[in-house]
C-alpha cells in the first residue's frame, strides 16, 4: 500500500497530497497530451482557488508551443486537466504571467515568436506580446490582442500596479545575432492612464540581465531582481521615481544558473525570492553560460530590500547529487515562480523533473521561516476535512 501510494503520488494527476516530512501540500498538475510544460504562474481566482498556466507541446520554440491554463478546485482540491488557451498558428507562444486589472478581469500576458526555422534554433527576436482577457474567473478567455508589438520583446512577471497607481510592465529584448542573449537588455513599459499608453525606459548596462521582478519595497522605491545570462548571481537594481530611472544593476550574493527567478513583496514586507541554488562553476561575467544546474529550487528571505537573505528554505532538492556529475544526476526543476494569496498563504509552482510536469507546493509563512505554530489548521486531502496540527 505504501509503494502504491508513493505512485499515486509520483504521477501528475492533479490530485493533492501532504508532505509530512517537509509539512507543505504539493500536487503534480495534469499535463494533458502534451510533451513538456514550463514556465509556469499563478494568480487566485474568487472563489479562493488557483489558475495555473505555462506553455506546452513538443519543444520549446516550435509552433505547436501553447498556453495552456489549469484550475485548483478550492472544494475538491485538485487541479483540472490543462485547457490551451492562445490561438497562434505556427508560433511558438511562451513565458505566461497573470494580471487582476482594476476592473476585475484577469490578463494573461505571453510572448509570441515564429516557430523555430531550419538552421536557426533561437527566434526570440521575431517575439511580440500578446494578451487575452477573462472576465469569468479563468473559464473563458477573449480573443489574442496584440499588448506589445515591438519584435524581440520578452516577459515573464505579470503588470505591477504601483502605489501612484501607474502600471509598470517588465521586459527585456532579444537580439537577432550569434550573441544576442549576451546584449539583451531590461526595459520597462511604463502606464499612467491604465494600460491606454505605454512608454519605454531602459535599465542602463543591464545586458544580459533579463527575467526582471518587481517590488516596491516603499512608496515610489522600486527593487528588481533578474536572472543572468552569465549564470553568476541574482542581479539587482533600483528605481526612486516610480520606475523612471533605474541604477545600474549589481550582484547580489544570490546564485543564479541562467535561470527564471521570482520575487514577491510578503503581505509582512520582507521580499521573498524563489530560485536554483546554483551557478556555473566558471562562471565569467558577459559570457553567456548554459551549466544546466537549474535545481534545487529554493526560497530566500530578505529584510533589508535585497541587500542580505538571512532567511531561506529548500523546498525541491532534486535527487540530491553533487560534484561535477550534478548536471546529469539530478533532474532540472525550473523556472520557479512564488505567490502570495490574500489569506497569506504562500503557492509555489516550478517545471518539474525536466519538464514532465508542473509541480505545485502550497506552505505558510512560518514554514518558510521556521517558526513554532501550535494548533495550526492543516487540510487533510484524505478525508477532505481539515486537522489539527
Amino acid at each position: 500500500m505504501v509503494i502504491l501510494e508513493q505512485v499515486r503520488q509520483s504521477e501528475p494527476n492533479g490530485v493533492m497530497y501532504r508532505d509530512t516530512f517537509l509539512n507543505v501540500d504539493f500536487g503534480l498538475i495534469p499535463t494533458g497530451d502534451n510533451n513538456t510544460a514550463h514556465a509556469p504562474a499563478l494568480i487566485e481566482t474568487a472563489d479562493g482557488g488557483m489558475l495555473c498556466g505555462w506553455f506546452a507541446g513538443s519543444f520549446e520554440g516550435s509552433g505547436d508551443i501553447s498556453i495552456v491554463v489549469s484550475k485548483l478546485d478550492p472544494e475538491t482540491q485538485k487541479w483540472s486537466v490543462p485547457v490551451t488557451v492562445s490561438q497562434g498558428v505556427d508560433r511558438s507562444e511562451q513565458n505566461p504571467s497573470f494580471f487582476r486589472a482594476p476592473d476585475g478581469k484577469i490578463w494573461l500576458i505571453y510572448t509570441s515568436q515564429v516557430s523555430r526555422q531550419e538552421g536557426k534554433d533561437n527566434m526570440q527576436f521575431t517575439s511580440i506580446i500578446m494578451v487575452q482577457k477573462s472576465a469569468d474567473e479563468g473559464q473563458t478567455w477573449g480573443n489574442p490582442e496584440v499588448l506589445f508589438d515591438q519584435e524581440g520583446t520578452f516577459g515573464r512577471q505579470g503588470i505591477q500596479i504601483l502605489s501612484n497607481g501607474r502600471w509598470l510592465y517588465s521586459t527585456w529584448l532579444c537580439e537577432d545575432s550569434a550573441d544576442g542573449l549576451t546584449n539583451d537588455p531590461t526595459e520597462f513599459r511604463l502606464s499612467d492612464d491604465e494600460g491606454q499608453t505605454w512608454r519605454a525606459v531602459r535599465m542602463p548596462d543591464s545586458n544580459g540581465r533579463v527575467h526582471a521582478n518587481v517590488v516596491e519595497v516603499e512608496e515610489g522605491h522600486l527593487v528588481a531582481f533578474m536572472r543572468s545570462r552569465f549564470a553568476d548571481f541574482v542581479y539587482s537594481s533600483e528605481s526612486f521615481d516610480f520606475g523612471d530611472s533605474w541604477s545600474v544593476p549589481e550582484a547580489t550574493v544570490l546564485p543564479n544558473n541562467n535561470a527564471s527567478i521570482s520575487a514577491i513583496k510578503l503581505a509582512s514586507g520582507e521580499i521573498a525570492l524563489a530560485y536554483n541554488v546554483n551557478s556555473a562553476p566558471n562562471a565569467a561575467f558577459g559570457q553567456v553560460a548554459w551549466p544546466g544546474l537549474r535545481n534545487p529550487v529554493a526560497v530566500s528571505v530578505s529584510e533589508d530590500f535585497g541587500k542580505t537573505w538571512p532567511i531561506g528554505r529548500i523546498f525541491e532538492a532534486a535527487e540530491g547529487y553533487i560534484g561535477t556529475e550534478n548536471k546529469t544526476n539530478n533532474s532540472q526543476h525550473e523556472y520557479p515562480t512564488l505567490y502570495q494569496d490574500s489569506q497569506g498563504n504562500l503557492h509555489l509552482v516550478y517545471a518539474y523533473r525536466n519538464r514532465l510536469c508542473v509541480k505545485y507546493v502550497r506552505f505558510t509563512v512560518a514554514d518558510l521561516f521556521g517558526e513554532k505554530r501550535e494548533s495550526v489548521g492543516v487540510y487533510n486531502p484524505t478525508s477532505g476535512e481539515g486537522v489539527e496540527k
